[in-house]
């Protein structure tokens, strides 16, 4: 008899299990997180009490209750996610990267972890919709991971979206050390001058249809997340819907996040997460949280890596630091990297230069994910 039966056996008669007990404490931990330490708040917490619930008999999989509601028409519709992308576009000012159009290069080189990590999830034995799944997490974009995943492996979305959005909350803590690690302070202490090319209000009106246009007829399969990214953005750049960009940016944003975490935490159930009875402990969770992190990892290195060689091609006058933030964690990012000149040098302001890369890389993320979407899916027949 081993330890599981053990413990199971504590709790018989019932269906609660010693694992579903270790779940309460999981979700107990997100919301911790979230409250005292303030880790995107907006979405561990409910997360974290979507786990409690799950685990005391209202999971998504339970036909009876009401969380499956939610998750049927937010998360298997994926409105969820694309009701966020339209609160997301109306938050994002695309100025800093339009009047610096070689930002691009840094959000393409911040997007490397994703197909590294899918490589390496396929070596480790992960069938191919799986390993795209689990390589969008190093998009560092939640409701990109949510979208992918919920078309290529919608029975790994729990351990994926909490991967996601915890390495999201995690920026500041992960990102510092590699970034002194690979730059040196000399390069830390470069000082880009913004005098950035005016850019007309037509130019800024007309990019989020240019864009939308362009993508879908490249990449199909990412349409609908380009298209309510730059809905958004439009309702924002156009100025006469200005009570649509404030609700976007609030109260529509506010409440899919609220329900997308609620979904998403009523996925953790114990026999999903940690142990089921009939296979034993689930060690894919935790080899998904760990590729998540390589994939995060591997994106900040190679961001940073291009921003040397743009430093060295500029005759140094490119801020390596800016490199970090081509992922698509926008605003956290590029705020970050601010950040860490200013610690070098209190006058080095390269914040705008970082926002342009953070920008392109949140651009950069969605494109990935909609291109792996549909290489994947057209191999595999899956989505």
């Amino acid at each position: 008899m081993n330890l599981g039966d053990v413990l199971t056996g504590l709790f018989a008669g019932t269906s609660f299990t010693w694992a579903n007990a270790l779940m309460l404490v999981v979700g107990c931990t997100l919301i911790y997180l979230a409250v005292a330490k303030e880790y995107e708040p907006v979405l561990l917490l409910p997360i974290g009490f979507g786990c409690i619930l799950a685990n005391l008999g209202m999971s998504v999989y339970n036909p009876e209750s009401f969380l499956k509601v939610i998750y049927d028409a937010g998360i298997k519709t994926e409105l969820f996610p694309l009701l966020i992308f339209v609160g997301v576009g109306a938050m994002i000012d695309f100025r800093p990267l339009l009047s610096q159009p070689k930002m691009v290069l840094l959000g393409a080189a911040g997007q490397f972890g994703i197909f590294g990590a899918l490589i390496l999830a396929t070596l480790l034995g992960f069938p191919l919709n799986e390993a795209a799944s689990i390589g969008v997490i190093g998009a560092i974009d939640g409701p990109t991971a949510i979208f992918v995943a919920t078309k290529l492996a919608p029975h790994m979305l729990g351990p994926i979206a909490v991967a996601a959005y915890s390495y999201m909350s995690l920026i500041p803590i992960i990102q510092p050390p590699i970034m002194r690690l690979m730059t040196t302070r000399k390069e830390r202490l470069i000082r880009m001058e913004y005098t950035p090319r005016p850019v007309a209000p037509v130019v800024v009106v007309a990019f989020p249809i240019v864009v939308t246009i362009a993508i879908s007829l490249v990449a199909p399969a990412a349409a609908p997340l380009i298209a309510t990214l730059m809905l958004g953005n439009l309702l924002r750049e156009a100025g006469v819907v200005e009570r649509l960009s404030k609700a976007a940016q609030n109260e529509i944003i506010n409440i899919a996040t609220l329900f997308l975490g609620l979904a998403i935490g009523a996925t953790m159930t114990a026999d999903k997460f940690i142990y089921d009875p009939a296979t034993g402990v689930q060690w894919q969770t935790l080899l998904i949280l760990a590729l998540g992190l390589i994939a995060f990892i591997m994106d900040t290195v190679m961001g940073l890596l291009f921003g040397k060689l743009m430093c060295f091609l500029s005759g140094g006058k490119i801020n390596p630091l800016i490199g970090a933030c081509g992922i698509s964690a926008f605003p956290m990012a590029a705020r970050l990297s601010a950040k860490m000149a200013l610690e070098e040098d209190y006058d080095n302001f390269i914040l705008m230069h970082a926002m342009g890369s953070n920008t392109a890389g949140q651009l950069g993320s969605v494109i990935a994910g909609g291109v792996l979407l549909a290489i994947v899916s057209r191999m595999t027949g899956i989505g």
